[in-house]
């Protein structure tokens, strides 16, 4: 069985720029370490990805603060996240889940055996979304969730996220 690691977000923007938290620098270290314990070629990435028009999005209208505007700096994979990616599939995303990323991978799972596991920001919002859309494109592959390697809006978000996730058969590791 083909194991994929998907690093979802790991944008400076996310991290330590205008939605970052402690909470998102704080898993930094942990995010790396997981990369590195998979082969790069069995790594894919996704990045928020918004235009200049972000502010006039229903996305815009309900978290006014405009981030991931496409060839900005905060837009970019944390350089030392980035270094490790070099031969990752990156997705660019509109929204919080991609829908490419899950029907390329649901046309994988149709050709052989994989699971999947996923890392990154922000628990509650781009994480369980891409997670879900995962688990109902391919309700028997398995799928997990890495807790020490994400972080949410807050801790009660990241918490309640990954409770959602575990009522839909996502399997929770990395929580101590």
């Amino acid at each position: 069985m083909r194991k994929l690691l998907i690093v979802i977000d790991m944008q400076n923007d996310f991290i330590d720029g205008a939605l970052g938290s402690k909470e998102a620098v704080s898993i930094v270290d942990a995010v790396k370490k997981k990369i590195r314990s998979y082969p790069p070629g069995d790594v894919i990435a996704t990045m928020d990805t918004h235009t200049g028009h972000y502010m006039e999005t229903q996305e815009g209208r309900y978290l006014p603060v405009p981030h991931c505007i496409q060839g900005s700096d905060g837009w970019q994979i944390r350089p030392d996240i980035a270094a490790l990616l070099t031969d990752a599939r990156i997705y660019e995303k509109p929204t919080f889940g991609s829908m490419k990323l899950a029907s390329d991978l649901k046309e994988l799972s149709d050709q052989s055996e994989i699971q999947l596991e996923l890392i990154g920001l922000c628990t509650d919002i781009c994480v369980v979304s891409n997670a879900l859309l995962l688990k109902a494109m391919m309700p028997e592959v398995p799928i997990y969730v890495d807790a020490s390697c994400c972080a949410g809006v807050t801790q009660e978000k990241h918490l309640a996220a990954l409770e959602t996730m575990r009522s839909c058969q996502i399997q929770i590791t990395g929580i101590s």
